[in-house]
């Protein structure tokens, strides 16, 4: 077997052992992309920001590995045709990434380490993330027993609490995108109905004071003196506050707010928990109740949808 073989040979099973949902990342423009298809002579993969796909040839591996054994490529002056096979090499031994540098490095034993690949948990999209969370977090009201959150453990307490802030956090930033695209479809005192509800253009009135010189020009004109709208600048406040023995409680009311801040979050036990839970479903799917499960679902369906109607 040839050295370009075992090449090719080590890029197809390293490709083939990647874990379902992973996506690996061009090292320079950051496109996200997927390996879809290993073939006899290419790889295919799709961009998944464009979904635009593409064929790596077996051939131009073997010519980018040659000019890697004699020279590094810098990850700044990479092309962006190259980009994706510099990363499927960063996932053979042989090679790897060194201050910014795509390099050949089999003595070193530093190579197939590649920075440039991200797990199923980490290639989620924010929608999947919100998904997954709304999940883990019905799935945790559903095993805890509906009493209030102070007679709950302080581990599913906590559990319960990240899990809020976490789909708080994801829910609102889809939102904001939600809010966005139903904008440009809302007009003027248009109204939009949904299944769930309604929604329609509001606006709103946001007032923040024009530049110093154009307000005391408009005083001037009106003959009102201007210290009647000068106020304490805070920065300048503490200025004088480090600078003198003034005290703060001197010139500030200051009020103490305890509240609980989440300071981590354990994203690799939410998947194995989310992976659990893939399970239970699949499981469930071979079960006699699942049928049972989906006519009593369908049935509520078809009693919601009346009473909607009625």
């Amino acid at each position: 077997m040839t050295e370009h073989e075992e090449l090719w040979n080590a890029v197809q099973e390293r490709c083939a052992a990647l874990e379902p949902g992973t996506e690996l990342v061009t090292p320079l423009s950051n496109r996200p992309f997927r390996v879809r298809e290993i073939s006899i002579d290419h790889l295919q993969i799709r961009f998944d920001d464009s979904g635009e796909k593409r064929f790596l040839w077996r051939e131009q591996f073997a010519v980018l590995a040659d000019r890697l054994e004699e020279h590094r490529l810098a990850v700044s002056e990479l092309p962006p045709g190259v980009e994706p096979y510099t990363t499927v090499l960063t996932l053979l031994a042989d090679f790897g990434v060194e201050d910014d540098e795509i390099s050949y490095v089999p003595e070193l034993e530093t190579g197939g380490g590649s920075p440039y690949l991200l797990s199923p948990a980490e290639a989620r999209t924010r929608p999947e993330r919100l998904h997954d969370d709304a999940l883990l977090l019905a799935d945790l009201l559903d095993t805890s027993a509906p009493v209030a959150p102070e007679t709950l453990e302080t581990d599913t307490l906590t559990d319960l609490y990240v899990l809020l802030s976490d789909v708080q956090h994801e829910a609102d930033r889809l939102r904001q995108t939600a809010r966005e695209a139903l904008l440009s479809r809302l007009g003027p005192d248009q109204e939009l109905h949904g299944r769930f509800g309604t929604v329609r253009r509001t606006t709103r009135e946001r007032r923040r004071p024009k530049d110093d010189e154009t307000i005391f020009d408009a005083l001037n004109e009106h003959d009102i003196p201007r210290e009647w709208v000068l106020g304490v600048d805070p920065d300048k406040l503490d200025i004088v506050l480090t600078a003198t023995d003034l005290e703060e409680d001197e010139v500030y009311d200051v009020e103490e707010q305890v509240y609980v801040q989440k300071t981590e979050v354990e994203e690799d036990e939410k998947y194995a928990r989310l992976q659990g839970l893939a399970e239970r479903i699949e499981e469930l799917e071979d079960d006699e109740t699942a049928e049972e499960l989906r006519e009593e679902l369908l049935n509520l369906e078809t009693r919601l949808d009346e009473a909607l109607s009625a």
